[in-house]
């Protein structure tokens, strides 16, 4: 089973995301390239099973500027059978603009025809012990899911 894990960064938190992400899919036998958002193309996750997106979110909800035209390109993929998650860290002194970018991602894949893995996954700032666990568990349902499609 093969996963393309794509994020975006300014402060390195949503890098370590995507760190964590990619660790606990490789404790699951899954095969992981990373890639950070400005050299990703949306068309490379037709080449594997589990698709990840690690957003900031900038200021009042702002998608990443680095991350616009990937953003816009994601939407017209057909990834139809492929398995998607999102994943990101912002900052809850945004109120309601909190990671407001990690469901905009989970929105566009909606509009690929990919099966949703795993509920989005909002974390404060830099991810913490717990968050980890709720990684964890974000990517063995990523898994799961990527399983039962190809059964």
């Amino acid at each position: 089973m093969k996963a393309l894990v794509v994020y975006a960064t300014i402060t390195g938190n949503n890098k370590d995301v995507a760190d964590l992400v990619t660790e606990s899919l490789e404790d699951h036998d899954v095969d992981v390239e990373v890639n950070e958002i400005s050299v990703a193309d949306p068309a490379d996750f037709e080449d594997v099973d589990i698709c990840v997106v690690c957003p900031y979110t900038y200021g009042e909800g702002t998608l990443p500027d680095e991350g616009l035209d990937f953003f816009d390109d994601l939407k017209e993929e057909e990834l139809e059978g492929k398995v998607y998650g999102v994943a990101g860290s912002g900052d809850t002194f945004y109120g309601d603009d909190f990671c407001r970018a990690v469901d905009a991602f989970g929105k566009a894949f909606d509009e690929t025809g990919a099966t949703k893995g795993s509920e989005n996954v909002h974390i404060n700032l830099t991810p913490d012990g717990d968050d980890v666990k709720t990684i964890d568990k974000f990517a063995e349902e990523l898994v799961k899911k990527a399983q039962e499609l190809n059964d």
